[in-house]
């Protein structure tokens, strides 16, 4: 089914697991992780940046029923998305790292334009 990847989880854990990843790469700017989660977050991340572009209370509301720290939606609302005001989409990058020793892996920086 285009659109999505499953990633081997159950669908509860699928979403917590991707909503740490975008949480984790807004609070720090850029984070490691295998090549499909990497494509994965970056759908949701590039959302969140969005809705932190428009700016108003409900897009506010709709970024905290996501990310999980409200610091980082204050920082997402404050601090990224006016860095991103002239830009209309592709607010991320993937940079490959090679593949992962233990299970061979492709492993990528997912990190913030």
């Amino acid at each position: 089914m285009p659109g999505y990847r499953k990633l081997g989880r159950p669908t509860a854990h699928r979403k917590a697991m991707l909503r740490n990843l975008v949480t984790d790469l807004l609070r720090s700017g850029r984070i490691s992780t295998t090549e499909h989660r990497a494509k994965e977050a970056r759908r949701e991340a590039e959302k969140m940046i969005t809705l932190g572009k428009r700016g108003d209370l409900h897009a506010r509301r709709q970024a905290l029923a996501y990310i999980y720290d409200e610091d980082v939606v204050t920082k997402l609302f404050e601090t990224i998305a006016p860095q991103y005001e002239e830009r209309h989409g592709g607010y991320t990058r993937i940079l490959r790292l090679g593949p992962r020793r233990g299970d061979n892996a492709e492993m990528v920086f997912l990190e913030l334009v």
